[in-house]
């Protein structure tokens, strides 16, 4: 029987004796490129110093070797290249540094959160310290949405599905090494099952209700854009690139009717900006850049009507119940977690990279009762998310699970150690 809060950790050696410090392990993050990961690191944050007694550490990339600490919070940047084609992102390649940092501050729980290069720097570590606990969250489906993708595209189909063969043998070998490891949603565990990656859970992401509200609406928001008009302001938020599939944005912008008088905002940057940017010149479509204070973004959305997103391989979508949040239907792709975030009566969901049947979506959205669907969306996110709950499962039930079995490993470890003696 899993402890069911974070104050009942006793039988796993936790917060019951004593607090713990807990590390996220990340490439993904950008201090001005926003993405779930970003978020769930700052809520994380959030958490920790106001509901637990543990301390934080995360590592991160970033343009110069750095070291932040700010009470319980330790935040370490490790100098980084820019990833190519990405303005906002870097990635680690100094395993070496990473492995250090581990040694020096030897935290309690590792948790990984992305599945390139950074995992093993976890793994190696435990296999020195064994009772360090790995949990790893598996939240981008990569073996799809990075690689066969990718590879098909700039490969050909028989490279390209090659080496999506190869990374899911990658995935396989990399996430058994883990203590625990959560997906985002049900069928991302059970793909992981398919694998005989068995020691799973499934843990839902939250969002901020009191900051991403309707009451945020602004009505002079759309005017402060330049954007004239009368029809529906669409909204999108996060990466302008090639993975979110938002060039299918504009394309979709294309294919309304000019007699609905819409216009559309795409929050974010991303290595397709400037090129979008270009391809939308003279249509009603602005692109104001990464917002990176939360409240201004909450305002944008609220002050928006529709949201909009051709993204087809979410593993949850952070941004869709931001969306939600303050009150905006979804017009999306019934593929990945899209259709758990947009059931029946907050949106509409069609093929993926169907744009003319997005635009047609759009249309009979806004020309029904776009106002009942607005207010069924907020009634859902309210009810069924906070990142209050998503903590709690992580430290109440996640970690707990890692941390008896890493318990069990180390004892292993010590009587081994005390028969070769």
């Amino acid at each position: 029987m899993l402890p069911k809060n974070d104050q009942d950790w006793g039988s796993a050696g936790t917060s019951a004796e004593r607090p713990l410090l807990v590390c996220d392990l990340t490439q993904s993050y950008s201090p001005a490129g926003g993405g779930g990961i970003s978020t769930y690191l700052r809520e994380k944050r959030d958490h920790v110093l106001a509901h637990t007694p543990h301390r934080l550490l995360q590592i991160v990339p970033g343009r110069e070797d750095r070291v932040t600490v700010i009470g319980r919070h330790i935040f370490v940047e490790v100098a980084s290249d820019l990833v190519r084609g990405s303005p906002n992102y870097r990635f680690i390649l100094r395993v070496a540094k990473v492995r250090a940092l581990l040694a020096e501050y030897q935290p309690d729980i590792i948790e990984s959160l992305c599945p390139w290069v950074l995992p093993w720097a976890a793994i190696h570590h435990r296999r020195r310290y064994p009772h360090t606990a790995l949990v790893a969250g598996y939240r981008t489906d990569f073996p799809n949405a990075h690689v066969l993708r990718v590879g098909v595209d700039k490969l050909g189909q028989v490279l390209g599905r090659g080496f999506y063969a190869l990374s899911l043998g990658y995935a396989e070998i990399t996430y058994r090494e883990f203590d625990w490891v959560y997906t985002l949603g049900e069928e991302a565990r059970q793909a992981l099952a398919r694998r005989k990656i068995t020691r799973t859970s499934v843990l839902p992401l939250g969002v901020d209700t009191d900051t991403f509200s309707p009451a945020r609406r602004d009505p002079a928001y759309r005017a402060s854009l330049g954007l004239g008009g009368d029809g529906p302001l669409l909204a999108y938020a996060g990466r302008i690139d090639n993975e979110k599939r938002a060039d299918r944005l504009v394309a979709m912008f294309r294919q309304l009717p000019p007699e609905l008088d819409a216009a559309m905002v795409l929050i974010g940057d991303g290595k397709l900006r400037s090129a979008l940017q270009e391809e939308a010149r003279g249509l009603p479509i602005v692109f104001p850049g990464f917002e990176s204070d939360r409240h201004q973004l909450a305002r944008a959305l609220a002050s928006s009507d529709l949201y909009v997103s051709a993204m087809a391989d979410e593993t949850f979508g952070i941004s869709i119940i931001e969306a939600q949040a303050c009150g905006l239907p979804v017009i999306g792709v019934a593929s990945g977690a899209m259709p758990a975030r947009v059931p029946d009566g907050l949106g509409a969901l069609g093929p993926v990279d169907d744009v003319a049947t997005m635009a047609t979506h759009v249309q009979a959205l806004w020309a029904g009762d776009h106002r009942a669907v607005s207010r069924a969306a907020r009634a859902h996110v309210v009810r069924d998310f906070s990142w209050r709950a998503t903590f709690g499962r992580l430290f109440g039930e996640i970690y707990p699970a890692a941390l008896t079995r890493a318990a069990g490993r180390g004892d292993r470890v010590r009587v081994d150690r005390r028969e070769i003696v």
